[in-house]
């Protein structure tokens, strides 16, 4: 297939079903198990975790530790993108070949901000070098039977990540995913994306160019908020996902998809983990519970304890008989309650700054994960974070005061 021959970016979009909800790529995370949950509960399309190109394109077992035979079927798992971190644009063009026809598009990586990803040269740490960034994803425009897409951050000045965002673009990606935060904006400096310079960028670059916005997604109702403040195609969400796969639900209002209760989640997730070929979905497991049960396991320690014992050489049988019956179990009682009506009940918080509220969840439902910062932690400090944006936009810029005084 030519490059003339292959679609674009809008073409393509609209292939695959023209997507507004998205599982973001993330290390040993989206994996098939967890997209196949994941898209029960309102993902149109997924991305591979990401995989190393080098490694993928040299080691047979490495390939098969990171996919199964069941990854990219058109039954369970489509529309998908598989995701590299590459530096080298012939092993990035391998590695690409090598799941062609198991996937839509291959995506770069660009946004990684881990250390790992500094040591080896790859990710967010390759907007230091835009030539190679422009030969990575040419090579693989020019050279694969599939397209191409990228992943980027944005920078703290607004013009040079809109500049950057034109040289991808200009390299052939056909979708064009964009995270609101800077590299520095990891861990405990995470703070708030950035839709205002995510509006800028899109309002900016061709009309016909297909935008995914990443970044701020608590609740499903984000997702509206976020579509029409930045005009984008989609919405991509990362740990908001992990910690509740009912983010992604809008067809309805219904407390069960959008906060679904952990044991049938945890249930349903464990039911097509039974069935999911591959070690990568095996691996997940331990994490994806730690994750999906954050606000259980402080209360019911004794389960904490037995996900924490878990070990490579522990048993599918051993861990449905000590983890998943014990949470069935337990919210069961809970559910046995005279008042469970008023308990379970969910409340909206008044309208943030933000633009959007928070929800108080039962915490024997899913529900979104605040990072602590500086040793706070839950929502005072996405609070903190919204006034100090507030102060910051009511102060003018350096730029804005230069010009008062030319004036």
């Amino acid at each position: 297939m030519t490059v003339l021959s292959k679609l674009n970016g809008r073409a393509l979009y609209e292939a695959i079903g023209k997507p507004k909800t998205i599982v973001a790529p993330m290390v040993d995370q989206s994996e098939l198990a967890w997209r196949i949950l994941s898209r029960r509960y309102g993902a149109d399309l997924c991305y591979t975790p990401m995989f190393h190109a080098k490694l993928f394109a040299t080691q047979e077992k490495y390939r098969k530790d990171m996919m199964s035979e069941l990854d990219g079927d058109e039954k369970v798992d489509r529309p998908l993108i598989v995701q590299f971190c590459a530096n080298d644009p012939e092993y990035l063009l391998q590695a690409a070949r090598l799941v062609a026809d198991k996937c839509d598009a291959v995506d770069l990586n660009l946004g990684c901000p881990q250390g790992i990803a500094k040591k080896g040269n790859y990710g967010s740490f390759l907007m230091d070098d835009w030539k190679l960034v422009h030969r990575l994803i040419k090579h693989l425009h020019e050279n694969l039977s599939i397209p191409v897409t990228a992943k980027i951050r944005v920078y703290d000045d607004k013009e040079k990540s809109l500049e950057y965002a034109k040289m991808v673009l200009d390299a052939g990606a056909q979708f064009l995913t964009i995270h609101g935060r800077t590299r520095e904006m990891k861990g405990q400096q995470t703070g708030l994306a950035n839709w205002e310079t995510l509006k800028y960028i899109r309002d900016n670059l061709p009309d016909d160019t297909v935008f995914f916005a990443n970044g701020n997604i608590l609740y499903s109702d984000d997702l509206g908020r976020c579509l029409e403040k930045v005009n984008a195609d989609a919405v991509m969400s990362a740990e908001g996902n992990l910690f509740n796969p009912g983010v992604f639900w809008t067809a309805t209002e219904d407390k069960e998809k959008q906060f679904p209760r952990l044991d049938r989640t945890v249930r349903e997730y464990f039911e097509i983990l039974k069935t999911t070929p591959g070690y990568a979905s095996r691996k997940a497991l331990k994490s994806h519970l730690f994750r999906l049960l954050r606000t259980f396991l402080p209360i019911h320690t004794d389960v904490r304890a037995e996900i924490a014992a878990i070990h490579k050489g522990t048993t599918l049988d051993e861990i449905e008989e000590k983890v998943v019956r014990k949470i069935e179990s337990i919210v069961e009682s809970i559910f046995g309650q005279e008042d469970i009506e008023d308990l379970d009940s969910t409340k909206d918080g008044p309208i943030e700054f933000w633009g959007g509220s928070y929800k108080e969840v039962p915490y024997w439902r899913c529900q979104p994960y605040f990072r602590p910062v500086d040793g706070i932690s839950g929502k005072e400090v996405v609070k903190k974070l919204s006034e100090k944006k507030r102060l910051q936009a009511e102060t003018p810029s350096e730029e804005v005061l230069k010009k008062r005084k030319q004036e």
